[in-house]
């Protein structure tokens, strides 16, 4: 059974910069694509990145030239680096494989972009 560990969720104001990790119980390199997803109140989940093995990646367009999507194969490793932080932005995020196995949804970490 695979598992996923979000971290690195927070409060930060509108304009800042949050960084997530997520670590994964097994090689990500023989999972492929990896994705990071979020889930806002009252809303349904939404994919936000992906990257691929070979490291190429893809951004839903509300995120794009704000977030970076990365991974560390070494580490099983993969992360989000978010800048320019927006109130819309506040959600529940997670990773998954792209697309997703349903039995990997993790806990999730929340990110809250307040003034």
């Amino acid at each position: 059974q695979v598992q996923l560990v979000e971290s690195g969720g927070g409060l930060v104001q509108p304009g800042g910069s949050l960084r997530l990790s997520c670590a994964v119980s097994g090689s990500i390199l023989s999972f492929g694509a990896m994705g990071w997803y979020r889930q806002a109140p009252g809303k349904q989940r939404e994919w936000v990145a992906l990257i691929t093995s070979g490291g190429r990646t893809n951004y839903v367009d509300s995120v794009k030239g704000r977030f970076t999507i990365s991974r560390d194969n070494a580490k099983n490793t993969v992360y989000l680096q978010m800048n320019s932080l927006k109130p819309e932005d506040t959600a529940v995020y997670y990773c998954n494989r792209f697309p997703t196995y349903d039995n990997w949804w993790g806990q999730g970490t929340q990110v809250t972009v307040s003034p």
